[in-house]
Formats: C-alpha cells, sequence, structure tokens
C-alpha cells in the first residue's frame, strides 16, 4: 500500500466524524496510455477540499465541478469515463489514446466503520479486501493474506488496501545513508539498525528510526512479514550473518546482503555450516542489487532501489 491511500483513508475518516459527508473516486479502468494506475483514489467534500488524484490533470477539476453541482448526488455508486474522444483528451490534459473510468460514490456515516476497520488491519500490518455492492452501496472488510489486484464485477468491486512496504538497513553506514534517502523517496518506511552505538551517533541520513540491539532479536520485532524488505550492509560477518540467521527464517519478501560475489560465496558457505537449508539460503539476493557496475554509495543504492522495482512489478502479492 502506498501512503497516500492510507493518508486518503485517515482523511475520509476525519471528514465522517464531522459528519461530513465526502466523495471516494477511485479508477477501476484504463486503456491505452494512462497518469495513474488502477486503483488510484480521490476523496473530496463539496467545497473542493480533496485529498489523493486520480490524473494529475484537469480530471480533478472537472470531476469537482460536476460534485459541487450536485451530479451524483444521492444515486448508488456511479461508473463515468473520461477521454472517451481526442477532444476530450486533450481538453482535460490526457495523454493521447487514454482513458479512464472511475468508481464515485457518496459516503455516508455508515462507512466509518469500514474505513476505521480498515485502517485498525493497516496499523497491525494485514492486508484487508474492501468488497462493496454497487447496487446498495453496502461494503463488507475482511483480512486477507495477501495484497490482490483491484476486481470489478457487474455488480461488485473487490479492493485490497495493505500496510507500507517496511525496510530494515542492518548497519548505519554511508550506503544505508543514500539508500535510506532514496528508499523514503519510493514510499518505503526505512528502519537503520546496528548494534555499534558510535556508528548510530555518526547517523547523518535523513530522519527515521535508529535502532540499537541486536539485529536478529530487531527482525523477528519489526520486520519478520511479508510486507519487509531486509538488507544487511555492515560488511562485518559477525553482524551480518546473524541478521540473516534471522531473515532468511522469516516472511520478508526479499532478503539482501552488501558483498562482492567472492564474498558472498563465504558467506553462503558459513550460512550452510549454521544449518541454514538450501531452500533458504536460496532466498539470499548477494550480491545486493542489479549489476549495473555500480561503486559510489549511491550507485550502489540505486542499483539496489533498481532490483526492488524489478521484482516488485513480477511477484504477485506486492
Amino acid at each position: 500500500m502506498q501512503t497516500l491511500d492510507h493518508d486518503i483513508l485517515q482523511r475520509l475518516a476525519a471528514w465522517l466524524a464531522r459528519e461530513e459527508q465526502p466523495w471516494l473516486c477511485t479508477i477501476v479502468r484504463t486503456f491505452g496510455s494512462s497518469p495513474r494506475p488502477i486503483g488510484s483514489m480521490l476523496a473530496a467534500l463539496d467545497n473542493g477540499e480533496l485529498a489523493g488524484s486520480v490524473s494529475g490533470g484537469c480530471v480533478e477539476e472537472d470531476l469537482l465541478e460536476r460534485i459541487g453541482a450536485g451530479e451524483f448526488s444521492g444515486n448508488p455508486p456511479q461508473l463515468i469515463e473520461y477521454g472517451v474522444s481526442a477532444l476530450e483528451n486533450e481538453r482535460l490534459g490526457l495523454p493521447c489514446g487514454g482513458k479512464l473510468t472511475l468508481l464515485v460514490e457518496q459516503l455516508g456515516t455508515t462507512d466509518a466503520r469500514w474505513i476505521e476497520q480498515a485502517l485498525t488491519a493497516i496499523d497491525q500490518r494485514h492486508c484487508v479486501e474492501r468488497q462493496l455492492d454497487l447496487n446498495t452501496a453496502a461494503t463488507e472488510i475482511k483480512v486477507v493474506p495477501q495484497f490482490t489486484s483491484l476486481e470489478l464485477s457487474s455488480d461488485r468491486l473487490k479492493q485490497c488496501f495493505g500496510p507500507r512496504m517496511r525496510m530494515l538497513l542492518i548497519g548505519a553506514g554511508q550506503i544505508a545513508q543514500s539508500l535510506s534517502e532514496l528508499a523514503q523517496a519510493m514510499d518505503y518506511e526505512v528502519l537503520v539498525s546496528d548494534p555499534r552505538q558510535n556508528m548510530l551517533d555518526q547517523w547523518m541520513g535523513p530522519e527515521l528510526e535508529l535502532l540499537q540491539g541486536m539485529p536478529d532479536d530487531i527482525i523477528r520485532e519489526r520486520a519478520s512479514d511479508r510486507h519487509s524488505v531486509i538488507i544487511t550492509l555492515t560488511h562485518d560477518p559477525r553482524i551480518d550473518d546473524m541478521a540473516l540467521m534471522e531473515a532468511l527464517c522469516t516472511d520478508a519478501w526479499y532478503v539482501g546482503a552488501l558483498g562482492s560475489p567472492k564474498t558472498t560465496q563465504k558467506r553462503l558457505e558459513r550460512l550452510a555450516q549454521l544449518d541454514i537449508s538450501p531452500e533458504q539460503l536460496a532466498r539470499l539476493h548477494g550480491p545486493v542489487g542489479l549489476t549495473i557496475g555500480s561503486k559510489t554509495p549511491l550507485e550502489i543504492s540505486v542499483a539496489i532501489m533498481a532490483e526492488l522495482i524489478q521484482l516488485r512489478r513480477t511477484l504477485p502479492g506486492l
């Protein structure tokens, strides 16, 4: 889940608590070039106050005008299309050939419950699925094992929300500083752990949570679920190996370790002697990141983030 989605749900909860009747607009279909992916949301009030985006262009302006004019008031959820002609694409600033289908629904006091349930589950790092009856506007929320893509049928919308992706970096050196900046810019929640207090004291990276302690304990407590990324960066086997022994036994979808191919091979041999199974060892991404000839801390960070982007586009449930 993106932070923006969480913020939109929180904004809706706040508006409903004020007895407002906000609108929720969700992209449910796209055709051709689309400025926002399916599932993107916009929340708005009649007065023009909004959160989120469905186009980044004039669609929002037109949509708010139609909401303010009462076009959708008093109706069940409605599907509307933008970009049905070249003239409209030009008028709205949509990419050539692009088309959006939006589900527009007005929320009321009864919707506060499902939003609260969703936010509670997300804060507990669970995925939740919202099922909306398009005929009655009734919503059901249930916890699901993994994130799933939005589904739209003739009478029902299924949309999944999940916790923010968390990245735990073991080692508070220069690469962690560069990597944490890039990861935060790409909407990861970043934690940095190092058992060496002097390294934490010298931290010059972005503001985030710094954790002093044994890496295996911190992994168990903070980064053991499927929405976690764990990367070791210290070059110290006493620290990295302990972290990897724990990380490779968790549900974390990505476990990586900094080091050359030679260093990686020695690491695998040590871990095998510590009763880490071949299946668990196969999960290790090492050397971490795409092979692009990176040398500097920032280049290495770019390679790591590029690999994460590539994998997230192909692995289900992320």
